[in-house]
């Protein structure tokens, strides 16, 4: 099992998208590269924290590549805004990826590169490794499977793709 982080906006409908692709075997929402320790949703809000609202991805590398989840990641965030994802504005909803995995830079710099063909601006999401993650309140888990009309920047049509997606 591999994993990798990725900050997408509101993480709610991010990791609902991402838990459905076949091969993810477990998503977890949290706060990526906090320069406090332990942060809450409260501190994201109040501008007490630099992280990102960001997903956890546990994936089976045999039947999903980082490539692949990163592909269809890209299909739900717009890669060319600072800060900003749908009507979610502030510096907890940049887009970032986040490795553990020191060889999974020249993928990720590779797939951001064909990503760059894609747009006339710049793409500002982060590729950093991550410093540190902290899970975040139960509330936030699964937040789309336990409150089914929840808010969520995410198209809904995204999610029958990423459900159907195969190799």
């Amino acid at each position: 099992m591999k994993k990798i982080y990725l900050a997408g906006g509101c993480f709610w409908g991010v990791e609902h998208f991402l838990s459905l692709i076949n091969g993810v075997v477990n998503t977890t929402v949290g706060y990526a590269n906090s320069d406090i320790d332990n942060p809450t949703y409260e501190d994201l809000k109040q501008h007490k924290s630099l992280a990102s609202e960001t997903v956890e991805i546990t994936y089976d590398e045999n039947i999903v590549s980082l490539k692949e989840i990163l592909n269809l990641f890209y299909m739900i965030i717009d890669p060319t805004i600072i800060d900003r994802q749908g009507h979610d504005i502030g510096h907890q909803y940049r887009t970032g990826i986040y490795y553990i995995d020191s060889n999974d830079i020249d993928i990720i710099k590779d797939s951001l590169l064909e990503l760059s063909k894609k747009y006339d601006k710049p793409i500002v999401t982060e590729l950093l490794p991550l410093d540190n993650f902290t899970i975040a309140e139960e509330y936030h888990q699964d937040y789309l499977i336990k409150n089914p009309t929840g808010y969520c920047h995410v198209d809904p049509k995204m999610f029958e793709i990423a459900k159907n997606y195969k190799r």
